[in-house]
């Protein structure tokens, strides 16, 4: 038994490490998922697919805005070499983060009699005052996530998605027990994007506190100049990629009649399990030694072993759980849901690619290639939500197959367009 340890922990430090710390991402991951699942059945249950819609407009909502709050200052934590400058990014990001929040907050003040009308959801009159308090708590979560993903501290990383997990369900079943409508679900995932920011905060602090102190207006301004590309570009392309996904989600319950949108937040769901399973730890573990690698001129190498190695891990679970999603998500769910079964198989194409795709394509922030990103983020932003509205000019009986079409469109053109960009690198 004692060898056989060896033989596996030996295993998962192969490659520097990067099955071991996938591993340890994965796991923490695979308990939020599980927690998750196990839930879904009662949520289905306690809340109605009319609740689910309205909860699919604040979370795409919330997906929209919080890629941009922190103005992408976040994802360049991990990449420079003088900690002085990472610590910089960090108060950088923090300070962009409560910004935007209050602005969003006023935006929603002045003109919310206006944004009710245009998305078409009266009862969502009051669920929109809680969009900028998600935005606030999900900006800080993410700052201080790339601060343990930078000091390697997969673990911590692993406890708190745990404890987000744990508290979100929480809430939602409770409120929902308790005879809550859609407000449930969206205070439970307040509490799911809130949670496990203090661990994560002493954990900064424990690290950063000398060096903080003695942080000036002059160094954190030197730090916005060397990184501006982020704010500039990485903000754009995160707005485009975020919108492209989301915004067609706003559009259908907005378009059509019934609950399509609910059925498409619950497909979502389930298909962000294996996603984030999987793809969410390679992407973090990629970031956390993708710029050691380009540095080393093996940037190129490293970005196509990851991308195998998603083939090997995450291919096969994604095909079985989209092949039969239309016959166990009644028997799950309820027979209400059958829609979303039906759903999820006509999204296998477009997740099949993004699974490839999304961890690996950090690696253009990385080469600085933050235009290139943008540009193709605004072209995916176009194909999806540009074409959804064209087709609902002439009909709404097709918009979501065509979402999910455009879906897997964008993700080839991004793949060719990655594999093009990290020739020689």
């Amino acid at each position: 038994m004692k060898r056989l340890l060896v033989k596996i922990n030996s295993k998962l430090d192969a490659q520097g490490g990067f099955l071991k710390a996938v591993s340890v991402l994965v796991s923490g991951t695979l308990f939020a998922q599980v927690i998750s699942v196990l839930t879904l059945p009662i949520l289905t249950r306690l809340y109605s697919p009319e609740d689910f819609s309205l909860f699919a407009v604040y979370t795409s909502l919330l997906m929209i805005l919080s890629v941009a709050s922190c103005l992408r200052f976040e994802i360049a934590i991990p990449i420079p070499k003088d900690k002085n400058e990472a610590i910089h990014l960090v108060l950088l990001s923090l300070i962009s983060n409560f910004i935007i929040s209050i602005l969003i907050a006023l935006i929603i003040w002045i003109f919310h009699n206006e944004l009710i009308r245009v998305l078409k959801q009266p009862n969502f009159s009051i669920l929109i005052w809680l969009v900028p308090i998600g935005v606030f708590f999900s900006g800080i979560y993410n700052t201080l996530q790339y601060w343990a993903i930078r000091k390697k501290k997969f673990t911590t990383v692993t406890k708190t998605r745990m404890i987000q997990s744990i508290s979100g369900v929480f809430v939602q079943v409770s409120m929902g027990l308790g005879g809550s409508s859609a407000i449930g679900l969206v205070i439970g995932q307040i509490f799911k994007v809130s949670a496990g920011i203090w661990r994560l905060a002493i954990d900064l602090w424990k690290d950063t506190s000398q060096v903080i102190s003695d942080i000036n207006f002059h160094h954190l301004k030197q730090s916005f100049r060397k990184n501006d590309n982020f704010p500039k570009y990485s903000t754009l392309e995160a707005l485009a990629n975020s919108a492209g996904i989301q915004l067609p989600v706003i559009l259908i319950a907005t378009l059509t009649v019934g609950a399509e949108a609910g059925y498409l937040m619950l497909a979502m769901q389930l298909m962000a399990i294996p996603m984030g399973f999987i793809g969410g730890a390679v992407g973090q573990v990629y970031l956390a030694h993708a710029p050691e690698k380009y540095l080393k001129g093996e940037l190129n190498k490293y970005t196509y072993q990851c991308i195998l190695q998603l083939i090997k891990i995450g291919a096969l679970p994604l095909i079985i759980i989209c092949v039969l999603a239309p016959f166990f998500i009644p028997f799950i769910f309820g027979s209400v849901w059958q829609r979303t079964g039906e759903m999820m198989l006509w999204m296998l194409p477009w997740f099949m690619m993004q699974l490839l795709v999304s961890p690996v394509s950090m690696s253009l922030n990385i080469i600085g290639s933050q235009k290139v990103a943008l540009i193709l983020q605004l072209c995916g932003l176009f194909i999806r939500c540009g074409g959804l509205w064209l087709l609902s000019l002439y009909s709404v009986n097709y918009v979501f197959e065509y979402y999910a079409l455009s879906g897997f469109i964008f993700y080839i053109i991004y793949f060719f367009m990655v594999s093009f960009c990290l020739r020689g690198k």
